[in-house]
């Protein structure tokens, strides 16, 4: 399938305010609600004819930028800085182009012009994370195409040679690599335990909510048969070792697999190292190291890839997140001794991708593999989003993501009921119509994504993906 060229009409943005029905708390942050924004985008052909596409994404405070000075409604404004600057650089361009390139030749000047107002590259990468998903979308909607079939044949055109975006890549068979390439069908959810969440049936919680939703990881465990999952650290070892103990009564029997996630709350490597030495040596926590795959992020992002980690490493993997702000960041924490990355569709899915070729072009030169990704995404709700995060990690191969959005926010019950059955229909695997909202159906732990792989679009099915535009507000 040859790669399209195309120029971008239009770009249109509208948000819909998500409340959670549980707070969320990861590091120093707690979030009770924020908005979900939806990107619509027009492109042209080359022979006149215009497809449409979209994305979604929720606008998370204080994951991006998580300078305490700034307030949540601050964070909000950067996010929407960078959909403006994207849309702006993406609507200007005189020639038509194809999907990559429009993110290629934009990326540095997207970067240096946030670097410019204050922003970290994280928030940068924001507006075409998103932008780039509708593109994609309107592209395989006109092609008839399903993503996992765009991105096997290359219909967006990824070219490394010559981008200057991944110069170690130079000589990697990247067109062979996509075509390797053969969506699962099914994954695990990796139910994340939050800081501010219950543990057991026992802990009180005044302020609960009675929706019949699960309240505790020892509920949610029972509720979706829950195998795999994610655990947040504080930064505090002493506090972050007996949270784990009481984690581990209540996992160590389902648990087949267990991340932990530091979200940069060690200051450096020796901080963690300290924590790193206690939980190992833990007896009762034996069961759970065993089953720990790597840490997330453990350190700070301004500390983080200034030393070599490679001891730490050596004990247990690492993987960047937080630190990922910039295509070329997985090299530099290569070199320092972390072997993984994540894959989140708000730092942009052609990151995964190359992220991703980098993982298979290492381990190929390697006798022991040991370069990963894996799929981290708090942001990602039923709907729009989590379709697109979930069609992706399914296409990369990954057995594995992230998934709390069931467990913080009820569902699609913020949308109209129009909305939540369109997607249930197209989706009927995915999801369910349970506890008086359609949600994410997640049964003995695993996620169906057959749906995925044959609708056609980035998961959307169709031009609007059913959403209901006009219930949302457009305010830039």
């Amino acid at each position: 399938m040859d790669a399209i060229r195309f120029h971008v009409e239009e770009i249109r943005f509208a948000e819909r305010n998500v409340a959670l029905r549980l707070p969320f708390r990861f590091g120093a942050a707690t979030v009770t609600a924020c908005p979900q924004v939806y990107v619509k985008a027009r492109i042209r052909l080359p022979d006149g004819r215009t497809a449409e596409g979209c994305a979604a994404e929720m606008m998370v405070p204080k994951w991006f930028d998580k300078n305490p000075a700034l307030t949540n409604e601050q964070n909000f404004e950067q996010l929407r800085f960078a959909l403006r600057d994207a849309r702006e650089a993406y609507t200007g361009e005189a020639d038509a182009q194809t999907a990559w390139t429009h993110f290629a030749s934009n990326y540095a000047t997207l970067q240096a012009r946030a670097k410019a107002q204050g922003l970290q590259p994280l928030v940068a990468s924001y507006g075409p994370a998103l932008i780039d998903r509708a593109l994609l979308d309107a592209l395989c909607l006109h092609s008839g195409v399903s993503f996992a079939a765009a991105m096997s044949s290359n219909l967006c055109g990824i070219d490394i040679a010559g981008s200057g975006l991944a110069d170690d890549l130079a000589g990697f068979d990247m067109a062979a690599f996509l075509a390797r390439q053969a969506p699962r069908n099914q994954i695990a959810a990796r139910h994340t335990v939050g800081l501010a969440d219950a543990i057991d049936d026992a802990e009180p919680q005044p302020d609960a909510p009675a929706d019949g939703m699960p309240t505790t990881l020892a509920a949610a465990v029972r509720r979706y048969g829950l195998t795999h999952f994610k655990l947040k650290l504080c930064g505090e070892t002493a506090q972050d070792i007996d949270r784990l103990q009481r984690i581990a009564r209540v996992i160590d029997g389902p648990a087949q697999l267990v991340t932990l996630d530091g979200n940069e709350q060690y200051a450096d490597a020796d901080a963690f190292g300290a924590f790193l030495d206690r939980m190992l040596s833990t007896p009762a926590l034996q069961q759970l190291v065993h089953k720990t795959v790597f840490v997330e992020q453990p350190i700070r992002r301004d500390a983080a890839l200034q030393r070599d980690v490679s001891a730490l490493g050596a004990r247990i993997p690492l993987l960047i997140d937080e630190s990922d702000a910039t295509l070329d960041a997985f090299v530099q924490g290569r070199a320092l001794g972390y072997t993984g990355v994540s894959s989140k569709s708000c730092k942009g899915f052609y990151k995964s991708v190359v992220n991703a070729a980098r993982c298979a072009h290492w381990n190929a030169a390697s006798d022991k593999p040991r370069y990963f990704l894996s799929g981290e995404d708090l942001t990602m709700q039923a709907g729009i989003g989590v379709q697109q995060d979930l069609a992706l990690v399914a296409w990369l191969g990954l057995s594995h993501v992230e998934r709390n959005g069931h467990h913080y926010v009820n569902g699609l019950a913020a949308a109209p009921e129009a909305e939540q059955q369109a997607l249930l229909k197209l989706h009927p695997g995915l999801y369910e119509l349970s506890d008086g909202a359609v949600r994410l159906a997640i049964r003995d732990g695993q996620l169906d994504l057959s749906s995925l792989g044959t609708v056609p679009g980035f998961s959307t099915g169709k031009p609007g993906a059913g959403i209901s535009w006009d219930a949302m507000r457009s305010v830039y």
